[in-house]
């Protein structure tokens, strides 16, 4: 007898108007009620004719495409066949893929760049607003994205690619500032600081700032306490450090925040430098170098923080590690929202691109916080997409109104109204 591989059922094609994607056009609700389309409208140029493309017009569907899982400008041909989902949110002229790819690169080589950049600043802003938040933490740091394009620079790894820096929030995990740089840039980072402040709305402030050691230097330190906020700063280990560590006594052995003690010992001094205006601590850590030899004279291997916290030593190493987090943040960026993948050898064009993909990011992070309940809130976006983006629907003409026939549970239904009624708070 021989085995059945094939199951008994048969392929056939409809013509009924269905989406596979039916939490795209609730996302595409969110984009309007939050005023997002309003602002591109207000900030971004008109065309310079009246037959050409609105900015909206090319946002909007790589803003759903990326959303939905899209990686490339080509997925954008999903949005198009899409014709239940483009009917459901009145996406009526889509841009070509090619018409797409010439408007990223002219946006992302003159001005518009910068007027994009300011409607995720408005944004930003009214998520401040809105949140309950009055005290932030912020996070700043640079990431590696490897791309072998004709303009990608060398990066300190020994690959190509570029080395974008963001701004970010840990009570409020979105970003209020981001850069597209090539991958062998460094420093200039006082503006990815002072950006943050800028979007704070007013009776709100940043009580703390945990930075990578591309901040270590005179000007972020003096800026941080002009401003009142305390700091832990990754300390480069300069002669200058190294000579402070060398006069350190009475070291302790470090332990964990659950009381487990380490392989490691803690000490600190206090420190300052030429360009500082006022002196620091600086926290060290020490372990063996189990290394040293022949060309490795150091007893010790060290990792310093330099604060102007009052916490003990033990306590600014546990508030530092915390900042960890925001791997999490570049994590989905790049690969929750397709950040990995740049679609150009054009930098300006791959410039714009991440900005829209900063645009996504946010928007997902705040469709969570103000329209999902409690227990989606930590969910990735790529759990996001199989819980309640690809669902599938049918869309009905229904007197002069559309109905969305969901095929899901009714709990799920139920989310999906919440987050409508939620959504028509912001209108």
């Amino acid at each position: 007898m021989i085995k059945q591989t094939q199951l008994s059922f048969k392929l056939g094609i409809t013509k009924d108007e269905i989406t596979s994607r039916s939490g795209l056009s609730v996302y595409a609700e969110f984009l309007r009620g939050f005023g997002i389309k309003d602002l591109v409208d207000k900030h971004m140029p008109r065309p310079g004719s009246n037959r050409g493309y609105k900015a909206w017009e090319y946002i909007e569907p790589i803003m759903l495409m990326l959303y939905g899982g899209g990686r490339h400008i080509e997925g954008l041909r999903e949005i198009v066949d899409d014709k239940a989902l483009r009917r459901l949110i009145g996406l009526k002229a889509i841009p070509s893929v090619s018409t797409v790819g010439d408007w990223l690169r002219r946006v992302g080589n003159g001005r518009e760049l910068n007027s994009f950049k300011a409607v995720i600043g408005k944004v930003v802003e009214k998520a401040l607003q809105l949140h309950e938040s009055t005290e932030y933490t912020l996070w700043s740091d640079p990431t590696l994205i490897e791309a072998d394009k004709r303009e990608a620079k060398m990066t300190y790894q020994g690959f190509k690619g570029y080395r974008p820096i963001i701004t970010a929030f840990k009570e409020l995990p979105i970003i209020a500032y981001h850069r597209f740089r090539d991958g062998n840039a460094i420093g200039s980072v006082l503006e990815a600081i002072e950006e943050a402040y800028r979007v704070l709305p007013k009776g709100k402030r940043i009580r703390h700032a945990s930075l990578d050691s591309e901040f270590y230097n005179g000007e972020v330190i003096n800026f941080l306490m002009r401003k009142g906020t305390t700091f832990a700063i990754a300390v480069d280990k300069d002669s200058a450090v190294r000579e402070a560590i060398k006069g350190i006594e009475g070291w302790e052995p470090f332990r964990l925040e659950d009381g487990t003690v380490t392989n490691r010992e803690i000490a600190e001094t206090v420190h300052t430098t030429n360009k500082t205006e006022e002196s620091f601590r600086l926290i060290v850590q020490r372990w063996r170098n189990e290394q040293a030899g022949l060309f490795n004279h150091d007893e010790y291997n060290y990792h310093v923080i330099a604060t102007n916290l009052e916490s003990s030593a033990l306590e600014v190493v546990w508030e530092y590690h915390d900042r960890g987090q925001v791997e999490n943040i570049i994590k989905e960026l790049k690969c929750g929202i397709g950040m990995e993948n740049l679609p150009s050898g054009d930098f300006g064009a791959n410039s714009y691109w991440f900005s829209l993909g900063v645009l996504v990011y946010n928007t997902f992070v705040l469709q969570k916080i103000f329209l999902l309940p409690e227990e989606y809130k930590t969910k990735t976006i790529q759990t996001l997409r199989w819980l309640l983006i690809e669902t599938a629907g049918k869309v009905i003409r229904h007197g002069r109104r559309l109905l969305l026939v969901l095929a899901t549970t009714l709990d799920k239904y139920r989310i999906y109204e919440a987050m409508r009624r939620r959504c028509m708070a912001f209108t």
